[in-house]
């Protein structure tokens, strides 16, 4: 009888497991469904979620393109309290909190180039629950005003985005992840979930060490892309070969390059042979950015020509071909941008152009990228003098920091300049942001009721009224605004939006920063004496030898002339004992080169009649049958290997 009561408890309490566990799973796809409009997740997807619902720490790698952002958005919604997400993609960053607004979702974010004002407003709303979603950069995430805020703070998940900055093994190693296990301390019994698109196994295992997770816990899925045809071509004339791509491969392209210049000069080459392109880098203004994307995603536009700046946070899944006329510096780079094709499954091609002087201009990325240490102390030291830093003073201090005008003031070259700034960043003395386009921001100061009681003008009345109008929450935070969208709504132009908003701002109304393009630096420690600075070997030495490694394994895959691409590709993310893809070019050529058995009797055949008739030498033998070179040379190695065919003693052969 206890046998039975015992069994009955047992399969009551797995009945209530089950439901429980179906029931939350019904509660997620509830609120995938509302706020998303999807009707189901993705595997990997809902295997990430339950794992983050269980409270454990969870490493998930998605590939591009996979709905990384949904694996923390869709568990925070079922949680009390705020989520916390670290990301050093500025510009995502502001995306995903306009997304979540759109949703009707309340979210916010913190950045260098905020002021200490805006943070703090921020931060504070945050302590109220003003927000289910919290973005943070890494480097603010760590200050003493932040960690006052976070110890009052009810956070409910951490999640880590581009979590391989995190490892210094990683091909993006940013210091300022390092900061992010502090944070726990603060924080003990909220999960982490990390998320990357591409990590090697070593950084998989560097990952969740740096982050102290409890238990190895990784959720993958397998980099290969059934649909994704790998192809290299060698040619000394890649605008020519890229128009004949263009013409074989019908629909959207990506076509990747190394500096902005480039991008419009291939943009415009395109275009005088009446192919549809435009081009794509960091340094247009965020309204001819957004337009070209637009263009692109409608299909009104064929082809974008990019920096790497081009392709985060594009979902467009029917991209056809993604084209690099430039090497990225390493294969991680590569995998994702690559991996923009393709994404609806069909079939899709991911085509690298190279020549022998990209292996020239790769070895010499390899100098630029690591200027000697005395250049790195010369340019810390021209730094601290131009932002007037003295010695034990700086830190913390945030600098707007115009690359241009640094260089030409010291005589110092912009390339080398800023690579030494990044090893600065690495040594942990500087940190620089990449170039931010910092959109227009509005607060009003004055609450709701007090601003129906000032007597303004009607112009003023007019530019308040379509404020509103136009964008949600302006009494709590500021709100990214674009005075040419209200210079269209109000039927003004853009001077009269901007002078009105300045007069606003005068009569203190409204808090208003105009929109500027800049990137910023901080001075992460306080100034040393330039005698006294140290790049330690991890900081210099240890990345400049990853960084070599890295170049040579994307030369290697350039170069790679046997084995399948897609294996090559798949080995080096640690997937062993894969099947080769049967449509890389490598593959491609295999395949035209086996000879079937049928063919290779054919071939024998024709080869001893052709000796029997005279003894010859292979060149004269392969040109007489007419056959594919490859396909005879094999037949002739397997028939003197096997003592059918002999070689006389002036190279002939002949039948034994």
């Amino acid at each position: 009888m206890a046998f039975c009561g015992s069994l009955f408890i047992l399969n009551l309490y797995f009945c209530i497991n089950e439901y429980s566990h179906f029931s939350r799973m019904e509660k997620f796809t509830t609120i995938l469904k509302q706020y998303w409009g999807y009707d189901n997740f993705r595997p990997l997807q809902g295997d990430i979620i339950k794992s983050i619902a269980a409270g454990r720490d969870t490493l998930g790698l998605m590939p591009t393109g996979g709905g990384k952002s949904l694996t923390f958005q869709v568990p925070a919604m079922t949680m009390e309290g705020v989520c916390i997400v670290v990301t050093p993609l500025i510009a995502l960053m502001k995306d995903q909190v306009e997304n979540l607004k759109r949703r009707e979702i309340s979210a916010a974010a913190i950045f260098t180039g905020m002021t200490s004002d805006e943070i703090q407003r921020v931060l504070e709303n945050a302590v109220h629950e003003a927000y289910k979603f919290l973005y943070v950069s890494p480097e603010r995430l760590a200050t003493p005003a932040f960690i006052e805020k976070l110890k009052l703070m009810r956070v409910c998940l951490l999640a880590v985005d581009e979590s391989h900055c995190i490892s210094q093994w990683g091909y993006d190693f940013r210091p300022s992840y390092l900061k992010i296990a502090e944070v726990r301390q603060y924080l003990p019994d909220v999960p982490v979930l990390a998320l990357t698109a591409t990590a090697t196994p070593e950084v998989v295992d560097d990952i969740q060490e740096k982050l102290q997770f409890s238990e190895k816990n990784v959720f993958r899925k397998s980099f290969h892309r059934s649909n994704l045809a790998y192809v290299v071509r060698t040619t000394e004339n890649k605008e020519e070969y890229l128009l004949r791509i263009l013409k074989n491969v019908s629909g959207t392209s990506v076509v990747y390059v190394r500096n902005r210049k480039r991008t419009k000069e291939i943009a415009d080459f395109l275009v005088q042979n009446g192919v549809s392109a435009e081009h794509f880098h960091a340094g247009l203004t965020n309204q001819v950015k957004d337009a070209r994307q637009l263009r692109w995603k409608n299909d009104e536009t064929r082809v974008i020509v990019s920096t790497n700046a081009f392709g985060m946070g594009i979902d467009k899944a029917e991209v056809r071909s993604v084209v690099h006329l430039d090497l990225p510096d390493s294969i991680e780079a590569y995998f994702q941008e690559a991996g923009r094709a393709g994404r609806d499954e069909k079939k899709a091609f991911a085509v690298i152009l190279y020549n022998n002087g990209d292996a020239v201009k790769m070895r010499k990325r390899v100098s630029d990228s690591f200027p000697g240490k005395e250049m790195v102390l010369k340019v810390y030291e021209s730094l601290a003098n131009y932002l007037q830093v003295g010695v034990g003073s700086g830190l913390d201090a945030v600098f707007a920091f115009d690359i241009a005008d640094f260089c030409s003031r010291f005589k110092l070259p912009i390339l080398i300049t800023y690579n030494c700034l990044k090893i600065l960043q690495q040594a942990g003395y500087v940190d620089l942001t990449d170039e931010q386009d910092n959109s227009s921001r509005v607060l009003f100061v004055v609450g709701k009721d007090d601003l129906y009681k000032l007597k303004n003008s009607a112009e003023q009345e007019k530019l308040i009224h379509v404020l509103l109008r136009s964008y949600t929450g302006l009494f709590t935070d500021p709100a990214y605004i674009d005075e040419d969208v209200l210079a269209k709504r109000l039927g003004w132009s853009r001077e009269q939006v901007y002078e009105a908003l300045i007069a606003l701002s005068k009569d203190r109304i409204v808090q208003y920063i105009p929109r500027k393009k800049t990137p910023f630096l901080t001075f992460t420690r306080e100034r040393e004496d330039s005698e006294r600075l140290v790049l330690s070997k991890e900081a210099y030495d240890d990345r400049r030898e990853r960084y070599v490694s890295r170049v040579k394994s994307m030369l290697d895959y350039a170069q790679e002339e046997t084995n399948c691409r897609s294996q090559v590709l798949l080995s080096y993310f640690g997937e062993k004992n894969t099947q080769p893809c049967g449509q890389c070019d490598i593959c491609l050529k295999n395949k035209e080169n086996t000879v079937s058995d049928d063919e290779f009797s054919a071939i024998a055949k024709q080869i001893f009649e052709l000796l029997e008739a005279e003894p010859a030498v292979i060149t004269s033998l392969v040109r007489k049958s007419g056959l594919k070179e490859q396909k005879i040379l094999k037949v002739i190695r397997f028939l003197l290997d096997d003592g059918k065919l002999v070689e006389d003693n002036f190279g002939r052969l002949k039948v034994k």
